[in-house]
This record gives C-alpha cells, sequence and structure tokens, in this order.
C-alpha cells in the first residue's frame, strides 16, 4: 500500500509515526538521554528543581482535578514533541516548509526502509530483457544483483572494447539506467546516441561515461560501482567476469563462428556455444551473491548471447546449483531468428543445463500465455514465432511450468509494426509470488 493513501485516514504529519521507518526508535532515545541528563543536573543541584516543581504542581493539585492536570501535561508534552520531532526531520534532511516536498521525503522514506527488507535477488542475464525486467524487480526489493554478460562485441560497445580494450559497457550501461531512481531521465542520458558527430558517431552516452570512469576508477567494477553512486540506483550492477571473454559457436555443420555480434547473423543452427577463453574467472562479489541470494532469476534475454554465456563460467554455474535459493528461469515469449529458430520451451531448458553442465540451476520456468494473434505477422516476417510450451516434456525434466500473461499491454513500435515486450510490472509480480508460495511451501 502506497503511504499516500494512508494518509486519507490519518494526519499527514502523523505519517512519521507509522511502523517501519525506524526513526521513532532513536527519538525515544534520544528522549531517554535527555530525561537521564535533566535528572543528572537534578542532583547536582541538590534536587531543588524537582522540589519545587512537586510543589507547584501540589498547589495547582489544590485547584484542580489531577486527571485533568496530568491528561493537560500529557498532551501538551506529546504536542512539543511532535513539533520538536518534526522540524528536526525536516532541518536534517534540508527540506523546506513546502508541503508537498515534506510529504515526499516521508514517503520515500518509507518505501526505501520497505525495500530494503525485500528479498535478496540475483538476476542473472544480459541485453533487453535483462534490463526490462530489473524495472519491475527494484519495485519489490533494494536487495537486487544483477549479473552481467560482457561478451557483447558488437556497435558501440564492440569499438570500445577493440580501441580502448574495457569490458563491453553495454548491457552494463542498460542495467544501471533500469535501476536509478529517476529511471526517464537516466535511462533518456544514458541511451542517448550521437549522431553526426566525426569519432562518436553511433556512440551512446552511457558507454562514453563507464569507459571514462574505468580509466578514472582502474576497472570496470570500481567505475560501474562509482556510477551507481552517483545515479542512486537502487541494487548493485555486477560483471560476471573481469576476463576478455569472447564467445565462440560450433555450427550443427562444424563451422566454427567467432563473436557475438556474428553468431545469429551466420543462418546455422548452433550445437554448441563456448568462450575463449575457456576459463574465466567469476567475480568473487557474483559468487557470494549467488550464495547468499534468496531468489535467482535467469533471463529473460537471448538464450545463447544473453543468458548462456554467464553459464559457461564453471564457477558461476557451480555456485548456481550449489545455491539454497529459489530458482526461476524466465523464458522469452517468441523465437529468436540466427539463435532458437523451432526451439520450443523445452530447447530452452536444455540447452542451459546442457552448457551450465549442472542440473540443479532451475527450479521452475516462467512462459507466456497469452499472444494476441495480429502481432504475429509482423514476427512471421522476421521469421520469428511464438516459444510453444510442451509442459510434458518440461515435466520430465522435473521443471515447474509457470503460465501466466507477461506482455505488456502496450506493445512497442517501431514506426511500421507492433511487437511484444515482456511487462516489468507483471514479470516481478509473478515471480515474486511465486517465490513467496516456495516459501510458504505450497504448490
Amino acid at each position: 500500500m502506497k503511504l499516500s493513501k494512508l494518509f486519507f485516514k490519518i494526519p499527514k504529519d502523523a505519517g512519521w509515526l507509522l511502523p517501519g521507518l525506524e526513526v521513532k526508535r532513536w527519538f525515544m532515545l534520544l528522549i531517554a538521554g535527555a530525561v537521564l541528563a535533566a535528572v543528572g543536573i537534578c542532583i547536582i543541584c541538590n534536587l531543588r528543581p524537582i522540589y519545587y516543581l512537586i510543589n507547584l504542581i501540589m498547589k495547582i493539585a489544590q485547584m484542580l482535578p489531577s486527571g485533568i492536570i496530568g491528561w493537560g501535561l500529557i498532551s501538551l508534552g506529546a504536542i512539543i514533541f511532535c513539533i520538536g520531532w518534526l522540524k528536526t526531520n525536516y532541518s536534517i534532511l534540508d527540506v523546506n516548509n513546502n508541503e508537498r516536498n515534506r510529504h515526499a521525503v516521508l514517503e520515500e522514506l518509507y518505501r526505501r526502509r520497505k525495500l530494503n527488507r525485500g528479498p535478496k535477488i540475483v538476476a542473472i542475464g544480459g541485453g533487453t530483457g535483462l534490463s526490462t525486467m530489473l524495472k519491475g524487480i527494484k519495485k519489490i526489493t533494494n536487495n537486487i544483483t544483477a549479473v552481467v554478460t560482457v561478451g557483447d562485441d558488437g556497435g558501440s560497445s564492440g569499438k570500445l572494447r577493440e580501441e580502448l580494450g574495457v569490458l563491453p559497457p553495454g548491457d552494463i550501461r542498460s542495467c544501471i539506467a533500469a535501476l536509478a531512481d529517476d529511471e526517464d531521465l537516466v535511462a533518456k542520458l544514458f541511451q542517448f546516441r550521437f549522431k553526426e558527430c566525426s569519432g562518436l558517431t553511433g556512440h551512446s552516452f552511457g558507454n562514453l561515461f563507464l569507459t571514462a570512469m574505468c580509466a578514472i576508477t582502474g576497472d570496470m567494477v570500481r567505475a560501474v560501482k562509482e556510477s551507481s553512486k552517483v545515479l542512486s540506483i537502487r541494487g548493485r550492477v555486477l560483471p560476471s567476469t573481469l576476463d576478455d571473454m569472447r564467445l565462440v559457436a560450433e555450427m550443427d555443420d562444424g563451422t566454427i563462428i567467432k563473436g557475438e555480434s556474428n553468431i545469429p547473423e551466420s543462418g546455422k543452427k548452433i550445437k554448441r556455444l563456448f568462450s575463449e577463453p575457456d576459463n574465466c574467472k567469476p567475480l568473487e562479489d557474483v559468487i557470494w551473491a549467488i550464495h547468499d541470494a534468496d531468489l535467482i532469476i535467469l533471463g529473460p534475454g537471448s538464450l545463447y548471447t544473453s543468458v548462456i554465456p554467464n553459464l559457461l563460467i564453471r564457477d558461476i554455474s557451480k555456485a548456481v546449483s550449489e545455491s539454497k535459493a529459489k530458482k526461476i528461469y524466465v523464458c522469452n515469449i517468441m523465437t529468436q531468428p540466427g539463435e532458437t529458430d523451432g526451439f520450443k520451451v523445452s530447447d530452452h531448458i536444455k540447452a542451459l543445463l546442457e552448457h551450465a553442465k549442472y542440473s540443479k540451476i532451475i527450479d521452475a520456468v516462467l512462459v507466456n500465455n497469452d499472444l494476441p494473434q495480429e502481432l504475429l505477422v509482423p514476427y512471421k516476417d522476421a521469421g520469428s514465432e511464438p516459444v510453444i510450451v510442451d509442459k510434458e516434456e518440461i515435466n520430465k525434466l522435473g521443471i515447474e511450468v509457470v503460465q501466466k500473461n507477461l506482455m505488456e499491454d502496450k506493445c512497442y513500435n517501431d514506426g511500421h509494426s507492433s511487437f511484444v515486450r515482456h511487462s516489468p510490472g507483471r514479470l516481478a509480480r509473478i515471480i515474486y509470488y511465486w517465490y513467496r508460495k516456495k516459501e510458504k511451501g505450497l504448490k
């Protein structure tokens, strides 16, 4: 429930008394300290202040009933306390007397305290799919760790990787923007691409920003950490490895294709995916986050170029397998030309299991169950089709199937055709509801 709704039932300034803000306890400590200090002063003064105060109260009590005096003092003390409390809060927070600003601070504090007690979630993937989901997850908890693939070698990220030797910042940039408090403004800023500018054409501001921070701080991890502070993001974003990881695919006909951007363009079916070097070392923070997680989410995103690359790092796959967290895979709504042509949901799962080399990395798979027929036309023209849910085959793998409407009500439009996208809010709510059911031991 939003704090603003509660204000219809109680005075707005009384919102500071609501449970969960973790403010009242410190003011009670302040009061206790003040009382002790006052008693100490009275003792030093041979208790004369207390003696005079008691005499005054006794004289007043002879004129008025003790009940009226008691409740009057309680009410006066409460009013003075509340006024002092509120003024102290607003003074510390440097908030003007503008009522709108004051209650915005109160609601923000209430929301943050609530989110800080949310489950510890690790989301593993990359690309647009991961950043889309993070927009919804950040409204459930602040305890988010986004583990992002670093195999990208195309576009702006690829140029910066080749010319400056930095980890590809593209997917990291998108996740930082998704987790930022002021999501719309930061997203527009970070996703802004320079046009018709000598030397900058095609580069996004976010990629250049992270590259500059990397040069200043010395490595991408510190660059992301400092950028996250500047942008006040909820949770954290971590690259899966700091090694110069390159994706390589062996196709059905034995052909070897190198480079993440080249794999979907080959037009051939992928037999297996591996990396160069094949023993990439994971970031230690990633392993700790996985072992400490309450919930691990794989996907959504491109199966072979966003999700699986993280699992090619053996220590990450092992950590996911050994983790006591609940684990769910978010399957794509449509097949992806060049990667998952003709794939059913079970094919996605089998590919994940085969590349991870561990069987206990997925407890359930989340799939879409509602797709308007009129939206299939542009996909059909692009060689894409809905991913079929073959429930019996999935159940043979010992994996639960969760079928829900995952689509955004307003479809993405590129100016010519409409395309389906995962709804950040629906994804987050459904995943969280599934997690809560599993925590309670419900089926």
